[in-house]
């Protein structure tokens, strides 16, 4: 039987300058969360204060989550939160500032939780909004965090990521402007997209895709393909932004209702590993995992329906190859990890990773521990070989 979807919260925002809709917010205290200066120096933070005071709101700001936020990082926060009682939670930033504004307040909300496996299965996921509803503003094109029912948050000890998700994590309100996104460079610009990108394909061919998502998933696809390039090239433009925040909106309303795949896994598992960005991860290893998934009759098509209404003489994984190298991304996993011998040695740790990992049983093909050891090589060699390991 379908899972129930849930297509957002209450409100989806979109479209240039809608971060004035902060003025209409209800509420007496925000709480804003941000990542490293970025959204100080562009003044948007600037404006976000400035429009809740419009909307007689205070705010006190919580700066510095770090990339992949820490436990450590939650838990200061959430301690702050309890401290100045806030009504309204702001997560401004890329997915990472989402992530942990989420993670915050629900230890703010339930203050008998205190650590990061109280939250973890098989524990019942705590209610929220009974102090706080929370808005988000996404300042890059690529996590959908601000529709997610999902956060990642990083062991501090072992450094592991952990995903945890239920839609009681939800955003109530997202606000994607794209102005907000203008000042990403190009190679954030180019990584976030590719996030966004993987996002749709993963959903696009999950076992769980249906009608809807399809429809959402469809045209994530199409329109990151298209515009990902051209605002590389072209930061500056306001239609191009909008059209990459908006696709990657999409791609995280179809991602959060039926799931993901092992481009996931694997990127969760190396990113846990060599602390490497997501997006980058992602990117490198999605046409391998293509290639992977592509041996299931029903997802090969899926693959050359798209790529049929793309360019008639292609199939979808060069698109997608062609799409990684005009944005710089690099062709397989060496290029980020040099140290073939370390990647090698953490083979079984990176196939037990990604066999627990959530993303891997909503994949098309259930990979086996060999299958696993062979994808590995083949997305760091960036060829077929055959090690005995």
């Amino acid at each position: 039987m379908m899972r129930p979807m849930k297509l957002g919260g209450e409100q989806l925002i979109f479209g240039a300058d809608c971060l004035e809709h902060l003025k209409t917010l209800k509420g007496t205290k925000a709480f804003i969360v941000t990542g490293g200066s970025s959204m100080k120096e562009s003044g948007v933070l600037q404006r976000v204060i400035y429009y809740l005071e419009e909307a007689n709101i205070k705010s006190e700001v919580f700066s510095g989550v770090e990339p992949d936020p820490l436990f450590s990082t939650v838990v200061k926060g959430a301690d702050k939160m309890k401290k100045y009682k806030p009504d309204v939670i702001v997560g401004l930033g890329g997915g990472s500032a989402m992530d942990a504004a989420k993670a915050m307040w629900i230890y703010y909300e339930n203050e008998d939780l205190k650590t990061l496996q109280d939250i973890l299965p098989p524990n019942e996921f705590p209610k929220l909004r009974k102090k706080a509803y929370i808005v988000c503003i996404p300042s890059t094109s690529g996590t959908g965090s601000e529709v997610s029912r999902s956060i990642v948050i990083t062991e501090d000890k072992t450094h592991k990521k952990y995903g945890i998700g239920n839609m009681e994590l939800v955003p109530d309100i997202a606000i994607c402007d794209p102005v907000v996104t203008l000042t990403m460079p190009p190679r954030l610009t180019a990584e976030t997209g590719m996030d966004a990108l993987t996002h749709a394909l993963e959903a696009w061919v999950s076992r769980r895709a249906n009608y809807i998502s399809d429809i959402l998933t469809q045209a994530a696809i199409k329109d990151t393909i298209e515009y990902l390039p051209k605002v590389f090239e072209n930061g500056s433009s306001i239609k191009y932004r909008e059209r990459m925040l908006n696709a990657s909106l999409i791609a995280g309303l179809a991602f959060t209702n039926v799931s993901l795949g092992i481009v996931h896994s694997i990127a969760h598992t190396l990113g846990s590993l060599y602390g490497l960005a997501h997006g980058l991860l992602d990117a490198v290893i999605l046409p391998y995992v293509m290639e992977f998934n592509s041996q299931d009759k029903k997802t090969k098509k899926k693959y050359q329906i798209i790529a049929s209404e793309i360019c008639a003489d292609k199939d979808l994984i060069s698109i997608v190859k062609e799409l990684n190298n005009k944005v710089k991304i690099p062709a397989s996993l060496n290029e980020l990890i040099p140290d073939e011998k370390s990647y090698i040695e953490k083979m079984n740790t990176m196939i037990d990773m990604t066999l627990e990992d959530g993303c891997t049983k909503t994949n098309p093909i259930i990979p086996t521990r060999e299958e696993l050891r062979k994808l590995y090589l083949y997305a760091y060699y960036g060829k077929e070989v055959d090690k005995n390991l």
